[in-house]
């Protein structure tokens, strides 16, 4: 339980990596992670799409940057792996059980001595007709709203330190 708590106070967000793949049984290990975050009622609404193919990240990236309004930015910092974390609209539960997915997933690459960091805008990337296109292309049918990319690779360079916790930040009644 220790080891636990400390990971879950150590975990920083990375934007810098190392050009090199995760290795595929830490990816099993993350994912699994992911699988097994609560969903509303056990519906199980997220799903995980693995990308590491450099051009379709590199698409990805460049579709993220264009919302972000700096299309000269990569807003995946580099990393070799993305999981973008997808939910259906029908589940009531669908932004918190995606979300749950990506701490989920966050948490555990932490764990496993990697980087990684929340990436917004799935939700708008998946709504623009590009979006729609690469969810027909992977085979995704449905009524998926993007929750988040999680951004995973080995860190290039210091781990962050965590900030000071604000005050207040508890209240007993």
């Amino acid at each position: 339980m220790e080891e636990t708590i400390k990971d879950l106070k150590e975990r920083r967000s990375i934007r810098k990596y190392q050009d090199r793949q995760i290795e595929e049984a830490d990816l099993q290990k993350i994912l699994e992670a992911g699988m097994y975050a609560p969903t509303g009622m056990g519906m199980q609404s997220p799903l995980m799409v693995v990308v590491q193919d450099r051009d379709t990240i590199a698409k990805l990236s460049k579709m993220n940057a264009k919302i972000f309004g700096n299309e000269n930015m990569d807003p995946f910092y580099g990393a070799p792996t993305v999981i973008v974390v997808l939910a259906d609209k029908n589940r009531p539960t669908y932004i918190e059980d995606g979300s749950l997915v990506m701490g989920n997933l966050m948490n555990a690459a932490h764990a496993l001595g990697l980087g990684s960091c929340w990436i917004h805008r799935a939700k708008q990337e998946f709504e623009s007709e590009e979006g729609k296109e690469l969810l027909r292309q992977w085979g995704i049918e449905g009524d998926y709203a993007g929750i988040g990319h999680c951004i995973i690779g080995y860190p290039d360079g210091a781990i962050p330190e965590a900030k000071p916790r604000k005050e207040n930040y508890i209240y007993r009644v």
